[in-house]
């Protein structure tokens, strides 16, 4: 993934330690990515994975979330019609906004979700399986 691609002013300590940003992925392949987001045997699919090496779950909605892995590492695919406010995260008392080609990374599994009146009926993401050691090389540049 480009995670070189990360600012300083994307890490945060507060109140967890957390990276969020949507300065990683290039717009032109995440559109080609969200266009095919039904079919990952596609081409920018197995390209996408040939490319990075990093596993994934795509997930329907927010909720979906594995909290029991040892790093969170989101990526919002948020839907194009969803003109809605929110929803919003909630990350250890720190609201954060479900925005499209951004990133969530942390290793607190304080997050909820805050609903909206309107809940749109997807809400999706992918959930990658980042390395812990990944992580703290990324953090560690900023220190």
């Amino acid at each position: 993934m480009n995670w070189e691609k990360i600012k300083s002013k994307c890490c945060f300590n507060t109140p967890v330690e957390y990276i969020y940003t949507s300065s990683i992925f290039n717009v032109q392949e995440y559109d080609k990515l969200y266009e095919n987001q039904n079919n990952f045997c596609h081409k920018v699919w197995t390209d996408f994975y040939a490319q990075y090496k990093t596993d994934y779950n795509f997930l329907e909605d927010l909720n979906d979330i594995d909290l029991s892995k040892p790093l969170i590492c989101l990526w919002f695919f948020k839907e194009r019609s969803d003109q809605n406010a929110g929803p919003d995260i909630n990350l250890a008392g720190k609201t954060l906004k479900y925005l499209p080609n951004t990133f969530l990374i942390t290793e607190s599994k304080d997050i909820k979700v805050i609903e909206n009146k309107k809940k749109y009926i997807r809400r999706p993401l992918l959930q990658l399986d980042l390395e812990l050691k990944t992580y703290k090389n990324i953090l560690q540049k900023f220190r």
